[in-house]
């Protein structure tokens, strides 16, 4: 069975049933189709279900629901892609609570590709934010695929990073693929999908709901080889998807951060607890058994002797702390015009970055 099928559809939104009594039926009927032709007592005959859930899936059964998402799926370009196909993302396929069924907004092969999870707060401070960029941006470069939630914060930025530098990011939903949350990110979506892709398990029309989130992100450390927190207080749920890696075998690795800030006591405690302290990008590839293959990276920057006078005073300003653009106006006794376009070409080059507030720091 290679194919979602409106009775593979259906079975799948049958309360209770979960992946593997999903694929104890399947392996016991061999098709979908069978299982709602099956009588309640062979029904019953199957591991895990009883006669309440014999009597969900007869009740249950509902092919106009499942034939309206598949014609919406069509219409949308979006690929339905369920276990069984041979282009499920091999990293999933073993896990014990797999999405069964996966909605696939763009290259279905941005699944199986070498990944890291990078994940974090919502209200990331300035110094995680450099950090997102720049991590995401030297693993792209590096031929990797980052996976993240299309959250707000750290995600976004991940997400941002690596579309920016034409590489392959993942975003996995905690609701349907035509309920974009948060919303803001919907043209993020779309550019994400161009080269990558965007996921969900949940159907088209399902909301954000809160439930929904902890499991999308087993789905990211499930895709992952390794996951990276960025930055996570003490409750984040970012620390659900390290403690699925763990759950699954993965690397989990955290960037360190201020002990006074509690945004970095999540991270910390991680550390405490045996995660991988990352400082650089080396520190992600040789925790996950990469070698720097310098010819796989992209060189995206020029070397500094390419650059003007203007853009090589800009640059001797700034370090990887945030500094803004008044300040770096006054430095180089440019005007604040002249200065943000020097600062725009530096940005083109990839040898700076632009944060909230008006203020720059080298990439």
């Amino acid at each position: 069975m290679g194919f979602v099928t409106p009775e593979l559809l259906s079975l799948y939104q049958t309360p209770g049933i979960g992946p593997q009594r999903m694929r104890n039926l399947v392996a016991r009927f061999k098709t979908p189709a069978a299982v709602y032709s099956a009588s309640t007592r062979q029904l019953c005959e199957v591991g895990g279900i009883d006669q309440t859930l014999a009597a969900a899936i007869k009740k249950h059964r509902d092919l106009a629901f499942a034939e309206k998402q598949i014609c919406l799926a069509g219409q949308s370009g979006v690929t339905l892609l369920s276990i069984w196909d041979e282009d499920y993302p091999p990293l999933l396929q073993p896990l014990f609570d797999p999405p069964l069924i996966l909605f696939v907004q763009g290259d279905i092969k941005a699944l199986s590709l070498q990944s890291v999870a990078m994940v974090g707060t919502r209200a990331p401070s300035e110094y995680a934010q450099i950090m997102a960029e720049k991590f995401a941006r030297e693993l792209v470069q590096r031929g990797l695929a980052v996976i993240s939630g299309l959250a707000r914060g750290v995600d976004t930025l991940a997400h941002h990073a690596c579309v920016s530098q034409g590489g392959v990011t993942v975003a996995v939903l905690g609701s349907g693929l035509d309920q974009i949350y948060p919303s803001e990110n919907k043209q993020l979506a779309r550019r994400i999908a161009e080269r990558g892709a965007v996921i969900s398990e949940y159907p088209f029309g399902a909301k954000p709901d809160a439930p929904h989130f902890p499991r999308r992100n087993r789905i990211i450390a499930g895709l992952s080889l390794a996951t990276l927190v960025v930055e996570a207080g003490e409750t984040s749920g970012a620390l659900i998807t390290a403690d699925n890696a763990l759950e699954y075998g993965r690397e989990v690795m955290a960037i360190p951060g201020n002990v006074n800030n509690p945004k970095s006591w999540g991270c910390n405690r991680l550390i405490q607890q045996g995660a991988k302290l990352v400082q650089n990008i080396d520190d992600i590839l040789v925790e996950i058994g990469l070698q720097m293959h310098p010819a796989r990276a992209v060189q995206l920057s020029l070397p500094v002797e390419d650059l003007s006078d203007e853009e090589s005073a800009v640059l001797q300003v700034l370090g990887p702390d945030p500094v803004h653009i008044d300040a770096i106006s006054l430095n180089v006794q440019q005007p604040v015009s002249q200065t943000a376009a020097i600062l725009l070409q530096l940005e083109l080059k990839n040898l700076v970055i632009q944060l909230p507030g008006k203020k720059f720091a080298r990439a």
